[in-house]
């Protein structure tokens, strides 16, 4: 008696292998994002801190050198919302959600009563008698 092979084998190697390219590429992809933000925290903030410390030991820092670099600190902080979306495509598909200037024309945009209804659990009485009050 023969048991015929599983042709199954090589698909599951090939589907694994597909998996973990995918896997590896979304890996690569969030860790540059993340290399990314940190990269530009430390090159914004890590010259204040610096400075806040010589302040501190020699008080040899000119204020407006001072108010420069604390600035930089908080231009970081309007970067993260234009680096997100460039990199993230979840983040983007979020913010064209909620953001009219974001949206694309296909999609639509929710109304306040579906927004209401998707929130409650009181289904499709609600929306009628939403209606007649309306």
């Amino acid at each position: 008696l023969q048991v015929p092979c599983a042709p199954s084998q090589p698909l599951a190697g090939s589907e694994s292998r597909r998996f973990t390219n995918k896997h590896s590429k979304k890996a690569l992809k969030a860790s540059l994002t993340l290399g990314i933000l940190l990269g530009m925290f430390f090159v914004a903030w890590l010259p204040f801190f610096i400075t806040n410390v010589a302040q501190a030991v020699c008080d040899c820092v000119p204020a407006g050198f001072f108010d420069v670099l604390t600035w930089l600190g908080y231009c970081n902080s309007t970067m993260n919302p234009i680096i997100y979306p460039l990199f993230m495509r979840d983040f983007k598909r979020a913010m064209g959600k909620f953001l009219p200037c974001c949206r694309r024309s296909a999609e639509p945009r929710p109304s306040a009563i579906s927004l209401s209804m998707r929130n409650s659990n009181s289904g499709a009485r609600a929306a009628t008698s939403l209606k007649n009050v309306l």
